[in-house]
């Protein structure tokens, strides 16, 4: 009897004692099962491989010529523009002596059927407004607009013809973000109730920055306009 009342005591201490503890989960990649293992690495992989695949291409496209990047010049031109085109603008000993402003307006068919012009949007002006007092503004406000419309410029000439192959890619991205941005500007501009913008029109604003008070120089602060035609905005 008494083997027996001790053995329930053992018994009885154990069941108060719970389950034994489970050994403590391995961190990261390795505390996961194993399919969804494969599924961390396989995404790791897929990462890292494309990470070294734009920094390759960025790097022909800012290194000197060499039989390298001009034999696979085409690829490595489809992935930098214009997404991620470089260039050394901050170190140019020539500084940019003027303000170059883009303005969009709109032809906007409205929810109730009237076909209306909206008046010029400064675009540039917005971007700016987002930029100031802004201790971290974002590249998109610091360079898309501008950087779209340096590509623009520079694959057209005087009378907006494309002087080059980039010249329809450089209109479809211009085109792009401007209805996006006229979008988002509200009723009026494509953003209203059933509003749906039909043509957009561009123009550059471009004035000089005026001489330093103390200067004898004498500068043309006088705006001048450069408008594109009307583009037809795709429907979807």
């Amino acid at each position: 009897m008494a083997e027996d009342r001790g053995g329930m005591v053992s018994n009885e201490n154990e069941a108060a004692a719970g389950p034994p503890a489970q050994p403590p989960r391995a961190p990261g990649i390795a505390g996961l099962s194993a399919p969804y293992r494969v599924v961390a690495a396989l995404a790791l992989g897929a990462v890292a491989v494309t990470a070294c695949w734009h920094l390759a291409l960025v790097f022909l496209h800012v290194a000197p010529s060499n039989t390298v990047g001009k034999q696979h010049a085409r690829t490595v031109d489809d992935w930098i523009y214009p997404e991620f085109e470089q260039n050394w603008k901050l170190f140019a000993p020539n500084p940019l002596q003027q303000n170059i402003a883009v303005e969009a307006r709109a032809q906007v068919r409205t929810g109730a059927g009237e076909l209306t012009t909206t008046g010029w949007c400064d675009l540039s002006a917005a971007d700016a407004d987002a930029i100031r007092h802004n201790p971290l503004p974002s590249h998109t406000q610091q360079n898309e607009l501008r950087r779209a419309w340096d590509f623009f410029t520079g694959s057209h000439d005087e009378d907006n013809k494309p002087n080059g192959d980039r010249g329809a890619l450089s209109e479809t991205y211009l085109q792009r973000i401007a209805v996006a941005r006229l979008t988002r500007s509200g009723p009026g501009a494509g953003g209203g109730a059933g509003d749906r913008i039909l043509r957009i029109q561009l123009r550059s604003a471009t004035t000089s920055v005026a001489a330093p008070p103390w200067s004898a120089e004498k500068t043309d602060t006088q705006t001048y306009y450069r408008e594109l035609p009307w583009w037809t905005v795709p429907t979807v």
